[in-house]
């Protein structure tokens, strides 16, 4: 088997590995923070496979790519959709252009965005919770997302994030290694 069909992204696996590089991050740095496995960031880099378009997006999201950065390590993919171009499609076969409607859809927004302060307001329509992060010492919080719900749907939100977050300290818990009883003790 040929090098080219067993590394089809070689090009751009090598690109990604020396803007990785360049911008001094491990590889465990940035599967982090695309929230990647570690083996599928090694496959990228190598040209085994390639990122989906959502973690291609985050990836030149995280290294905050100008536009023709972001364009070439697009187009190393090897995706057909123009990087940034705005898609148009058409939802009528007739053909005839006065009854041809024409529906724009841009490219969704696939940042995570991660925030050290909420606030919540409840009012007789539901409940807001605001988001925010910390802008520094002597600056106000920013707001990052505002979501707007009923009050039955924060109650399911929060029982969800209850029993989320209860199952990953169950797991972190059982996978830690405890010491003996006998080691752990200090005489």
């Amino acid at each position: 088997m040929s090098d080219k069909s067993s590394h089809p992204f070689s090009a751009f696996g090598a690109a990604l590995k020396k803007l990785r590089e360049t911008h001094a991050k491990s590889q465990a740095e940035l599967s982090g923070a695309v929230e990647v496995d570690l083996e599928s960031l090694q496959d990228y880099e190598v040209g085994k496979s390639r990122p989906s378009e959502d973690i291609l997006l985050l990836i030149i999201q995280h290294f905050d790519l100008q536009e023709t950065e972001a364009k070439k390590l697009w187009d190393l993919a090897g995706y057909k959709e123009g990087f940034g171009e705005e898609q148009y499609f058409v939802n009528d076969d007739s053909g005839d252009p006065k009854t041809t409607k024409t529906v724009m859809i841009s490219e969704q927004d696939v940042r995570i965005v991660y925030t050290d302060m909420v606030q919540v307001m409840v009012n007789n329509f539901g409940v807001i919770v605001t988001f925010l992060q910390g802008a520094g010492p002597n600056n106000q919080p920013l707001a990052v997302s505002r979501v707007g719900m009923s009050k039955e749907h924060a109650r399911s939100v929060l029982e969800v994030l209850k029993k989320t977050l209860e199952q990953s300290d169950d797991l972190q818990e059982k996978s830690q290694k405890h010491l003996p009883e006998s080691l752990g003790k200090q005489e």
